[in-house]
């Protein structure tokens, strides 16, 4: 039996996939092996990576909308810059974040049943607090997914919307 022949939209969409599931690996291997706890933002700004490993699976089952399916993974993994210039301004304290559950809990007056019943179900981290993967490297997760995200998009972009040899 012959081996399937990938087209070159399909590795681009193969390779953008592969490239996502790593970050998102990373960030879960964060949490479960340095015991990082992830924010809000943290968890919002994971979703233009899922969605990216599903369009790269999609462009290697569609050849004839694999393009498509590339340039689409740009857009979304761009949505991630955006997302990680959000979180990184937030950590800097440039603006508030733009999520309500950013913010540390105010547990406020009360009895302490009062107090208890204030606080979250899940611990959570505040947004404009940075979190290290190295502590050694003074970048933050937040800083790292900005321009990871945006090197993805503008290599998807460039496969994306390079002409085709004739």
């Amino acid at each position: 039996m012959p081996a399937m022949r990938l087209t070159t939209m399909q590795r681009a969409g193969l390779a953008g996939g592969i490239l996502a599931g790593a970050a998102l690996l990373i960030a879960i291997g964060s949490e479960s092996w340095a015991g990082l706890v992830p924010c809000a933002l943290c968890l919002l700004e994971r979703w233009p990576y899922r969605v990216t490993v599903l369009l790269g699976a999609l462009a290697l089952a569609w050849p004839q909308g694999a393009r498509l399916l590339v340039a689409l993974a740009a857009a979304v993994m761009a949505v991630g810059t955006v997302l990680g210039g959000v979180h990184v301004g937030v950590e800097q304290a440039w603006w508030p974040s733009p999520l309500p559950e950013c913010a540390a809990p105010v547990l406020g007056g009360g009895s302490m049943a009062e107090r208890l019943a204030r606080l979250p179900a899940r611990p959570a981290k505040p947004c404009d607090e940075p979190t290290y993967l190295l502590p050694a490297v003074p970048v933050s997760m937040a800083l790292m997914n900005m321009v990871f995200s945006s090197f993805l998009a503008a290599g998807l972009a460039t496969r994306a919307f390079r002409k085709r040899s004739i």
